[in-house]
C-alpha cells in the first residue's frame, strides 16, 4: 500500500473526510433549504404563514426638548383560506409606548397606543402577489398623549413580486377618522429584500406617512438584517436595524432611530 493510500485511510484523514461530507450535507439539507424559503416568506406580508412579531422601535428628536420614544409593536399576522381561490390575511398592530418629553416638557408617559387591524383579500391564482381590503383604527390608547383616541378606518393594499432570492413590492393604506378631523393620513411602505440560502435577509424600506390635515411628511428609511434561527422546535426570526428620517414635522421624530425585533414563526401544515 502506498503512503498516499495509508494517509487517506488514517484516522485523522477519515475524520476530516467525514467532517467535510457532513458539512456539505448540512448546507444542502432539506432543513436548511426549508429555513431559507421560510425566511423569504417573512418578507411577504401576504404569505400563508402565521407569524407573531415583537418589534421594538426607538426614536429621538421629538419637539423642542428633543424627546424620545420607545414603542413595542405586537403585530400578529394570521392567514385564513376562504376557498381554493382566495385567502384572507389579517394583521393587527398593538403598540405599547414609553415616551419622554415628546410634546415639549411633557414628562414621562407610558401605555397602549391606538390599534390598527388590516384585512387583505388575496387571490391564490395570480401572476403576482396582491391583496386589498379594509383597515380599521381602534381607540385603544391609554390617553391622548399616546394616541388620537378616535374610531377610524379606510382601505389598504399590498402588491409584490418574488423572484429567486429577491422580494420587491409595496404596502399602503389611507385612514380617516369617523369622529373628527384628527386622522386623515396616507401610509406608504415600498420594500426590497434579499434572502440568502442560509436564511439571512437584508431589507431596505420606507415607512412614510403623509398627514393631509397638516400637509406634513414623516419619512424614515430603514436598513435591516434578520436571521431565521431555531430554539428547539420553535423557529424565530431575529432582526436588527437602523433608520434615518428624510423628512419629519417640527414635532419630530428626527435624525436616527433603531429597531430590534423577534418574530415567532408557525408554518401552516
Amino acid at each position: 500500500m502506498t503512503a498516499l493510500a495509508k494517509s487517506l485511510l488514517s484516522k485523522p484523514a477519515r475524520s476530516g473526510i467525514l467532517a467535510s461530507v457532513a458539512l456539505s450535507a448540512l448546507a444542502s439539507s432539506p432543513a436548511a433549504a426549508d429555513d431559507s424559503e421560510l425566511a423569504k416568506q417573512l418578507s411577504n406580508p401576504l404569505a400563508s404563514l402565521i407569524s407573531v412579531p415583537f418589534q421594538f422601535n426607538y426614536d429621538t428628536g421629538y419637539g423642542s426638548e428633543d424627546g424620545n420614544q420607545t414603542t413595542l409593536n405586537i403585530q400578529p399576522v394570521i392567514p385564513f383560506s376562504l376557498n381554493d381561490n382566495l385567502n384572507l390575511i389579517t394583521r393587527t398592530i398593538i403598540p405599547y409606548k414609553w415616551q419622554n418629553d415628546v410634546s415639549g416638557k411633557s414628562g414621562s408617559n407610558q401605555g397602549f397606543g391606538d390599534t390598527t387591524v388590516s384585512l387583505w383579500f388575496s387571490p391564490t391564482k395570480s401572476s403576482f402577489t396582491w391583496g386589498v381590503g379594509p383597515i380599521f383604527y381602534l381607540p385603544t390608547s391609554s390617553n391622548r398623549e399616546l394616541g388620537v383616541g378616535d374610531w377610524g378606518g379606510g382601505i389598504t393594499g399590498v402588491v409584490l413580486v418574488q423572484e429567486g432570492p429577491w422580494t420587491i413590492g409595496g404596502l399602503g393604506n389611507h385612514i380617516w377618522s369617523f369622529e373628527s378631523d384628527d386622522i386623515n393620513s396616507t401610509y406608504l411602505q415600498p420594500f426590497l429584500a434579499h434572502t440568502t440560502k442560509d436564511a439571512w435577509t437584508y431589507t431596505v424600506n420606507s415607512e412614510s406617512t403623509y398627514d393631509w390635515t397638516t400637509d406634513e411628511w414623516t419619512a424614515p428609511v430603514n436598513l435591516m438584517i434578520s436571521k431565521l434561527v431555531r430554539f428547539g422546535g420553535q423557529r424565530v426570526s431575529l432582526q436588527a436595524g437602523a433608520r434615518n428620517y428624510l423628512a419629519s414635522p417640527d414635532s419630530g421624530p428626527d435624525g436616527w432611530g433603531a429597531r430590534l425585533s423577534a418574530t415567532l414563526v408557525y408554518p401552516r401544515k
